[in-house]
């Protein structure tokens, strides 16, 4: 990619995080919540992160010529449910990681028992303030609001993120195969990305072929996300990433380029965008944005 277009995009994603920055604390629960609790969910939601999920949900909802800021109040609860993903990733249990976006994790400062309660009242809350701000969305009918919640539960859930969390806890060296890679990095890491998309399109009005396009095109740019996050763990710049590289490594984690190694991960990168972007080009709706986020899966470097 120029430099310039580089430059253009990560200049697009700063202020559309920077839209979602100001605001997110306001969708925090207030009334009486412990000042520990409430703490530590600021804690780590404003610990920084590139904002990917509710700024895609946004992007899609402009590609149907709408206004990406009508949605805030329901994509911010993308990255509460995100959040509280993280800080259960980074437990002792889990990735067991001292250090998220170059800060002490959740459970570093507050303890183990207040970040899980912490990640715990995040994910409650995203459901409960996406039920209320769907509510406000009159030109959805009932169907597609419920819709809407039913598959915000089914991609975060058993079946989808936690489900590829648990073969990412259970993942050795060695043990797993690369078919359980391909399942942790579409589920895991994909899932919730996918969903982003999907509710953009479905809060636009998109019609079934444009929501099974797009849906494609998530899927295909989520395991770019996730190949281009093992590779940035093989070869990333530490400070840039705020976390050591090497820690998939280090804790005999299964990666991409550990089955198929560097450069065979970078093509393979390559080839996911090209095909993602091939997806959405005639299904009537702005590509521009869609096809810059996509590009800055392939070349981001944190």
């Amino acid at each position: 990619m120029e430099l310039e277009k580089q430059g253009y995009i990560n200049q697009f994603l700063t202020e559309k995080a920077k839209q979602i920055n100001e605001v997110i604390t306001e969708y925090l629960p207030n009334n009486e919540v412990p000042p520990i609790l409430k703490e530590s969910m600021e804690y780590s939601l404003l610990a920084g992160g590139k904002r990917i999920r509710p700024i895609l949900a946004m992007v899609t909802y402009e590609s149907f010529g709408k206004d990406g800021n009508e949605i805030i109040p329901i994509a911010i609860n993308l990255e509460l449910l995100h959040t509280y993903s993280l800080i259960h990733d980074d437990l002792p249990a889990m990735d067991n990681d001292d250090y998220r976006r170059g800060k002490l994790t959740n459970h570093k400062v507050f303890g183990e028992a207040l970040a899980i309660l912490t990640g715990d009242a995040l994910l409650t809350h995203a459901f409960g303030n996406m039920a209320k701000y769907l509510r406000e969305f009159k030109q959805l009918s009932p169907d597609i609001r419920l819709q809407i919640i039913e598959e915000f539960a089914q991609y975060s859930g058993a079946a989808g993120m936690v489900g590829g969390q648990v073969l990412d806890t259970l993942g050795e060296q060695g043990k797993s195969t690369f078919e359980d890679l391909i399942y942790v990095h579409t589920h895991k890491t994909g899932d919730l990305l996918v969903f982003s998309i999907r509710l953009g399109a479905l809060l636009a009005g998109a019609n079934e072929t444009q929501i099974a396009k797009l849906t494609e095109f998530g899927r295909k740019i989520g395991l770019a996300f996730q190949i281009q996050d093992d590779i940035l763990d093989v070869i990333g710049d530490s400070k840039k990433l705020g976390k050591m590289v090497g820690s998939d490594q280090n804790n005999r984690k299964i990666t991409y380029p550990f089955f198929k190694g560097i450069d065979e991960s970078k093509l393979e990168v390559g080839r996911l965008i090209k095909e993602a972007k091939q997806l959405i080009q005639d299904i009537g709706i702005q590509t521009e944005h869609l096809y810059e986020i996509a590009d800055f899966m392939v070349f981001r470097d944190k």
